[in-house]
């Protein structure tokens, strides 16, 4: 029997167990005071099974997504619905849960190596790096690591690869689906560009009123639909395909969301 419990990618489970705690404790107020999280559908989090889900995820910040994404499903998981009221729900959390990230960025730092720790599963981006365009091959062992989490227990992914809107659909996450076949969750969420930096570190707005609302399951056909079939579903299921936009130019829908922010302030800071 082994004394040390590490989890498929060698990391220490009660030294995860303790980062989590400690990184939950800290931002917990970056949702429930600072701002508030107002969300939906939290009652799909009891419901799925303890490994092969995935979440698919529009994107807005590197950091502060995943933690707010962490605070709702252990709280879910602790009974509490639409809330992460009553933050005792991080003492336990669940230590097979993972996210997708760039390699690049989770080496960028003290914090995002202690990020990395508590669930990263680095890949090396095909389409971009250093913030130049490049094109090169997919890493067989990246795909690898992503199938070693989903059978361990759930993992996020946000399939864009960018915090940039209605970016497309990158065709791997579609591979992942076939390959893996997991339950695919969806999420959309939103106010986090407008109170956060772009890392997540930082409180850029206070009174934003922050929302996430999860989805029920991608009915997916695993065998006979297409990579672009299940592309599409998940822009749709995630609002960023671009019938979203509607037929607004830049600066109109710039506009849109200076006033979507004014209307989701709760409190003047």
């Amino acid at each position: 029997m082994k004394l040390i419990k590490k989890n498929p990618f060698g990391h220490i489970l009660f030294l995860k167990k303790w980062l989590i705690r400690i990184v939950g404790v800290i931002s917990h107020r970056r949702y429930n005071k600072f701002n508030k999280l107002q969300i939906e559908g939290s009652e799909i989090i009891r419901d799925l099974p303890d490994s092969n889900v995935l979440f698919v995820a529009n994107h807005q910040t590197y950091f502060a997504d995943v933690a707010a994404m962490y605070h709702v499903f252990n709280a879910s998981l602790k009974g509490r619905v639409d809330t992460i009221n009553n933050i005792g729900y991080i003492w336990k959390p669940k230590l097979n849960m993972y996210y997708i990230a760039a390699a690049e960025t989770m080496k960028a730092g003290f914090l995002p190596k202690v990020f990395a720790y508590m669930g990263s599963v680095s890949i090396q981006r095909t389409w971009r790096s250093e913030g130049k365009d490049i094109k090169r091959q997919v890493k067989m062992s990246d795909i690898s690591n992503i199938g070693t989490a989903l059978n361990d227990g759930w993992v996020i992914t946000f399939p864009q690869g960018t915090t940039k809107p209605f970016n497309p659909i990158r065709r791997g996450t579609a591979h992942i689906i076939k390959t893996y076949k997991p339950i695919v969750i969806p999420i959309v969420i939103d106010g986090f560009r407008r109170s956060f930096d772009k890392k997540g570190l930082l409180i850029k707005k206070r009174g934003v009123l922050q929302s996430m609302v999860i989805k029920k399951p991608l009915d997916i056909d695993y065998e006979n639909d297409s990579f672009d079939d299940i592309v599409k579903q998940i822009e749709f299921a995630i609002e960023q395909h671009p019938s979203f936009l509607k037929v607004l130019s830049l600066e109109e829908y710039k506009k849109q969301e200076d006033e979507l922010n004014k209307q989701r302030e709760f409190w003047q800071s």
